[in-house]
């Protein structure tokens, strides 16, 4: 372990950075083989198409690691700028005050509807239609929330992402 604590807690966020734009990536990958919005009938009449399953499971799961690995650096940026940490609340206020998170109810209905697929096992189409095409809706708030909370760490925080491998592919999502 380094004796510079502050480099190693400065490198950590830059591979949380890292990590967010390689999240955020995946996650549009996935949503660009859908055409939204998904029909209901639709679904039920295709609910054996594994491949078709199996990118909604991408999204389920790029979608909740994308708002984890957002809320570790959002925790970690505010660490690192002196401010207070002791309750994610806090965090949230304090980005949304920096224009980084337009309002905490945004992230708190991200985290709502990522919790009910965690713990949802519907078969109802209508209703796994429902989720996706509002998991599809929400994740732009996150995609937004990740390009922002990447150029405020580097403008106030002078913290970039570790390497480049991703920034060409997460800036051409907001293109």
């Amino acid at each position: 372990m380094s004796h510079d604590v502050l480099s190693e807690q400065q490198r950590y966020l830059a591979q949380l950075l890292e990590a967010i734009q390689r999240c955020a990536w995946f996650l549009q990958q996935s949503r660009n083989k859908i055409t939204w919005p998904i029909d209901g009938e639709w679904l039920a009449a295709h609910k054996k198409d594994v491949d078709y399953f199996e990118t909604l499971a991408a999204i389920n799961e790029r979608f909740a690691k994308l708002q984890d690995s957002i809320a570790s650096a959002m925790r970690h940026s505010a660490l690192l700028a002196g401010e207070s940490t002791d309750s994610f609340l806090k965090v949230l206020a304090l980005f949304e005050k920096q224009g980084v998170i337009n309002a905490t109810s945004d992230w708190q209905r991200c985290r709502a509807i990522r919790n009910i697929a965690a713990h949802d096992y519907s078969t109802d189409y209508a209703h796994i239609a429902e989720h996706f095409n509002l998991l599809n809706e929400l994740a732009d708030i996150l995609l937004v929330t990740s390009q922002r909370l990447v150029s405020w760490s580097s403008g106030q925080l002078s913290i970039y992402p570790a390497s480049s491998d991703f920034s060409a592919e997460f800036d051409s999502i907001f293109l």
